[in-house]
């Protein structure tokens, strides 16, 4: 039965996806964000199940208003601050943006009576991976500012659980990737590079080994946690469970581009847009994905790398 569908961040990149997939499947969406874009208002031009807000999480009022306008049914919860390095300079804002908009979110959500949200929240609130698998009961002792802020959310999700009766879920997220990747980090830079027949060098970082996951199969893994009618557990893992290194990514490229020279070096550390350490990180476990969610990772390396390029030689979406 469709539903209304309120997603915070749905100007974003990955909310956007996630925007699109719900009215593919019939569902009616309030797409949120500070501003709108173009491409989600010409969208709503044309589709009548989508109405888009410029609201702040952080602007009480605003969240109420829109709550009290839109009635949803349920809440995907993807607006942040997103990723270590722009988090780390930041780290006050990432504090506003991310935990007290997620705070007005959940208040909002308890006095309007809706009842569930699927929080994105990050692999970067473990800390250093302690294995090269590791599953949602690892330890959760973030390295990085973003990963502090997404943990603080998750916490906040817990205690509303337990006091107020909301289920929120959290969907944890490894590296994705995809398109139109707003962030410059690879494998965007070792795509752009190499559709511009140009070669690409990075000094570090060539062992390091982290699970990433295409877009589509991220927007999967969200919708089925929307989607199950009853949770036994609070936290999934949606990624691809292996960790392919810097370097496999870049010969991932090489192979899809003819001509490609991208390659990466191991003069150290991989660092986060070149400055921020990254924490130790490898694949997560997705088992409880699989067996709860019926989750199923679509894309390994190589296809969502190919997948990548031919859309953003196609261009953005419209």
């Amino acid at each position: 039965m469709p539903k209304k569908i309120l997603v915070t961040g749905g100007c974003g990149w990955l909310g956007s996806a996630i925007v699109r997939a719900l009215l593919a499947r019939g569902d009616s969406v309030t797409a949120a964000d500070l501003s709108v874009s173009q491409p989600l208002a010409a969208l709503a031009a044309r589709e009548p199940r989508l109405a888009v807000e410029a609201a702040d999480l952080g602007e009480w009022s605003q969240v109420v208003d829109m709550f009290r306008r839109h009635a949803p049914d349920a809440v995907v919860h993807t607006a942040a601050i997103v990723g270590v390095a722009p988090a780390a300079g930041i780290p006050l804002k990432a504090l506003r943006v991310n935990v007290e908009g997620s705070i007005n979110l959940f208040e909002a959500m308890r006095l309007n009576g809706v009842r569930r949200v699927v929080h994105i929240s990050t692999e970067e609130t473990y800390g250093d991976f302690l294995s090269p698998v590791i599953d949602e009961e690892h330890p959760q002792k973030p390295t990085s500012v973003y990963g502090l802020t997404k943990l603080a959310t998750e916490h906040y999700g817990r205690v509303y659980t337990r006091d107020h009766g909301l289920e929120c879920v959290n969907v944890r997220t490894c590296w994705v990737y995809g398109p139109h990747l707003p962030r410059l980090r690879m494998p965007r830079t070792f795509v752009e590079a190499a559709l511009r027949g140009e070669p690409f060098h990075q000094p570090d970082g060539g062992d390091f080994a982290v699970d990433q996951v295409y877009i589509d199969d991220t927007v999967q893994g969200v919708l089925l946690a929307l989607d199950k009618e009853r949770h036994r557990y609070e936290a999934y893992n949606i990624a691809t469970g292996v960790a392919p290194t810097l370097r496999d990514t870049a010969n991932a490229v090489n192979r899809a581009i003819p001509g490609a020279r991208v390659t990466v070096g191991d003069s150290g550390p991989y660092k986060h847009g070149g400055t921020v350490l990254s924490a130790i990180k490898g694949a997560l476990d997705i088992s409880r994905a699989r067996e709860e969610l019926g989750y199923e990772p679509r894309f390994d390396l190589q296809k969502g790398i190919e997948a990548t390029i031919a859309a953003t030689r196609a261009g953005p979406p419209h």
